[in-house]
């Protein structure tokens, strides 16, 4: 049981983790250009993803 638990939540985390990397590389494609289009700023939109993710 506990060990099922332990793999779980490691698997979760993993994914979350997968999840944010992939996010974070998205963002980073972004141009200023792109950014500056969009009127968004890179910094807020990486904490904004990982607030997202990991509360």
């Amino acid at each position: 049981m506990i060990i099922d638990s332990l793999m779980s939540r490691a698997r979760a985390g993993i994914a979350k983790r997968r999840h944010y990397n992939r996010l974070v590389a998205e963002i980073d494609s972004f141009t200023s250009r792109d950014l500056a289009d969009m009127r968004a700023d890179r910094s807020e939109m990486l904490y904004q993803v990982h607030k997202q993710i990991y509360g």
